[in-house]
């Protein structure tokens, strides 16, 4: 799908919640960030994908709406977790629909989650680089920094659709290191996304984080398989 994670309810993976600790700053070199459902609120995207565009395929392609939802999310979720899942281009040709412009009209609901700018705040006093790591494709970002400015708080952005790699797959990351040179042993990643944790450990990333709540109009997650941070404050080295 064209975001840079999935949909909540999608996702949720049943495992022990595992205890959150601050990690060892001072041995962090590289910070990873995810994008939406990690610094951005994921309810642009769930809204999107789950109601906004269903409802307007509905009305462009005369079909009811419960039908065109059906179709939608089964359509979209054959293709999670590769590129195509991402890709804006892909959906609009897929649904014969202009998908960039169906976002803008409600990318009102484009913004931070509640301690996002907090964390990014703290990183910049913080000795590491600061890479997003995003799936998100140019169009997603092109909507999405504007409205944010997210791209002022990090030192680079590193799409998949750039590296024609997704972030699923444990090839990324070593496209990204060959990008944006880092050390997994001294490396902290943060993403909402566990899939792409697995594949980020299995390159041998250190330092894992999940999000509990990366929709912020949704009820926090429970059973996470990586330590799961509901406020940054909590990892933040104070």
């Amino acid at each position: 799908m064209a975001h840079d994670s999935t949909p909540q309810e999608m996702t949720d993976q049943k495992a022990p919640n595992q205890k959150v600790s601050t990690p060892d700053w001072q041995k962090i070199e590289t910070v990873l960030l995810d994008m939406d459902g990690t610094l951005l609120d994921l309810h642009f995207d769930s809204h999107f994908w789950l109601e906004h565009l269903p409802k307007r395929y509905a009305e462009l392609h005369k079909l009811d709406e419960a039908s065109a939802q059906e179709y939608v999310i089964t359509e979209i979720t054959k293709e999670q977790g590769t590129l195509n899942w991402y890709s804006l281009d892909y959906w609009a040709s897929h649904f014969k629909v202009d998908i960039v412009a169906l976002k803008k009209e409600v990318q009102h609901l484009i913004g931070f989650r509640s301690d996002a700018l907090e964390l990014l705040k703290f990183l910049e006093s913080h000795q590491a680089q600061v890479i997003l790591a995003t799936n998100a494709d140019h169009h997603s970002l092109d909507i999405k920094l504007p409205v944010t400015g997210l791209d002022q708080y990090v030192d680079k952005i590193v799409s998949s659709a750039e590296l024609q790699i997704a972030k699923e797959d444990p090839a990324f990351w070593q496209a990204l290191k060959e990008k944006v040179d880092f050390d997994p042993e001294t490396t902290l990643l943060i993403d909402d996304n566990e899939t792409v944790l697995d594949s980020a450990r299995e390159f041998g990333i250190r330092y894992l984080y999940t999000i509990m709540q990366p929709d912020m109009r949704s009820p926090e997650r429970t059973l996470t398989r990586y330590p799961g941070v509901s406020q940054f404050s909590t990892i933040i080295d104070s």
